[in-house]
């Protein structure tokens, strides 16, 4: 027969708000375990003889909490093992104790018995102390494990277990994620007994010299500016709905997929130019424009009846977790060779047949010169390739001879076909030496308009008319410029 584990909440507070029943417990045990001994009701407990053990010391042998509580949940269960185990908890056992959720798992895999008994929650005197009224809507949260994206800030907000102030450290910077930093909230430190303690604080200020234990909860009230959501993606999914709605934007509501297809050609390449750039606030910009393309792709889907951002995000969720079995389950891949070899076995599953062609797809609506790398890319990796780059170097030169003559020959269909010719064999030899040719043409692009631009300054200097240098004076700016770096 398996013992029991019998989980007695401590309450919130001191002794006085202990029920009758739950302090005969505690007072007739032969052997107490509890999770932690600072607790008021322990420190009166004591006065009265009442002896027991803590696992404090579990605290101070791990660096992660998870640690802390499955190590404390390994202890009780051998305990178990020999006899019946009374273990306490601040609070009540079923709010927020890591401990007790581990037990409970373990009673339900018929490991050990455990029995859940009293202990008035935290909750009900932090709500008086906070002075809200839960049916408004709040979260409660973990403190040693908060994540910023998990935090609701429309909602009245409480954080437990806030020990000491390594851990309201690491709430600050998650909370700073969501809330301006002077954003009020209360430090909540024993609620409800006569020992509590409510401070308000700037949310920068809340690991600045203060008193915490393991009583201490952080209140954070509702953002309530509309400029505080904007960095919500549910306002902006509420923004582009607006502008899409009948009081919206007429252009807005104009817009079709197809209509908007050039914009987002548009906005990809101008973030492209600002990452060419390195410039990280136009990084920035350039992102929000690509995603507001996506949104209002998104939402039309959404007032058409057909899908909506939920849809789109799912799908690269899913799609990203199956085509990363190496990451989420248990294949292996070595090297980056190894992922895409696998992301293409994939892929072929997905589709229920092999792929007629390795070049079906290949770069398909993608600008000319980076279609022209994924091709020859795919077929290099079947083995249609050259053995090194003097044979790419010698094709081209083969390629710009036969584009000479039909030049000299003034046949324009077939110049503008081994002009193709020339542009493809010089993308093999960009291949070959490592060089993406569409990011080497952007940097040449930009190098021409910059040193362009210097030629215009100092041409405007003048006070003349473009016309009025000749071309060797003109190119002699351009070699300032270009001896400037530019």
């Amino acid at each position: 027969m398996l013992n029991n584990i019998t989980i007695i909440g401590l309450g919130a507070g001191d002794l006085n708000q202990l029920p009758l029943g739950i302090y005969k417990k505690l007072t007739s045990a032969e052997k107490l375990f509890v999770r932690t001994a600072e607790h008021p009701v322990l420190a009166e407990l004591s006065a009265e003889g009442v002896t027991y053990e803590s696992f404090d010391h579990v605290y101070e042998a791990h660096d992660r909490f998870e640690d802390v509580y499955l190590a404390i949940t390994e202890k009780l269960v051998q305990l178990a093992a020999n006899e019946p185990v009374i273990y306490a908890v601040p609070g009540h056992p079923l709010v927020a104790e890591q401990t007790v959720q581990h037990l409970l798992a373990l009673g339900k895999k018929g490991k050990i018995t455990v029995t859940i008994e009293g202990g008035q929650s935290f909750l009900d005197p932090l709500f008086t102390a906070a002075g809200f009224d839960p049916v408004d809507g709040f979260q409660l949260l973990d403190g040693t494990a908060l994540q910023s994206e998990s935090i609701k800030p429309e909602q009245h907000v409480i954080i437990g277990q806030v020990y000491d102030g390594f851990t309201a450290s690491d709430v600050k910077l998650e909370l700073m994620n969501k809330y301006p930093d002077d954003h009020i909230v209360k430090v909540i430190t024993a609620a409800g007994s006569s020992a509590e303690d409510i401070r308000e604080v700037a949310l920068y200020e809340l690991d600045h010299g203060m008193t915490l234990s393991n009583l201490t909860s952080v209140y954070v009230p509702p953002l309530e500016k509309e400029a505080d959501f904007y960095g919500e993606f549910s306002k902006l999914k509420e923004i582009i709905s607006t502008l899409r709605s009948p009081v919206g934007c007429p252009w807005d509501r104009e817009q079709t997929h197809e209509s908007l297809k050039r914009y987002l050609i548009e906005e990809t390449y101008e973030f492209l130019e600002a990452v060419d750039r390195g410039d990280v606030d136009e990084m920035i910009d350039e992102l929000g424009d690509v995603l507001l393309q996506v949104m209002l792709h998104a939402q039309i889907g959404e007032d058409d009846g057909y899908f909506n951002i939920k849809d789109v995000i799912a799908g690269i969720s899913e799609k990203m977790v199956r085509r990363h079995p190496h990451v989420f389950a248990d294949a292996e891949a070595e090297t980056a060779e190894d992922v895409t070899e696998r992301w293409q076995q994939i892929k072929e599953e997905e589709k229920g047949r092999p792929v007629s062609s390795l070049l079906e797809n290949a770069g398909i609506g993608l600008p000319a010169l980076i279609q022209a790398y994924e091709i020859q890319k795919k077929a290099a990796k079947a083995g249609f390739d050259w053995d090194d780059h003097s044979d790419a170097w010698d094709k081209f030169e083969e390629e710009w001879q036969e584009f000479q003559e039909e030049v000299a020959n003034g046949n324009r269909k077939a110049s503008l076909q081994e002009f193709g010719d020339v542009l493809f064999a010089l993308v093999n030899v960009s291949r070959f030496h490592g060089i993406f040719p569409e990011e080497a043409l952007t940097m040449a692009n930009q190098k021409f308009i910059s040193r362009f631009q210097f030629v215009e300054d100092r041409v405007n200097e003048s006070g003349k008319p473009f016309k009025a240098f000749s071309l060797g004076e003109l190119d002699e700016f351009w070699k300032q410029a270009k001896n400037q770096g530019l």
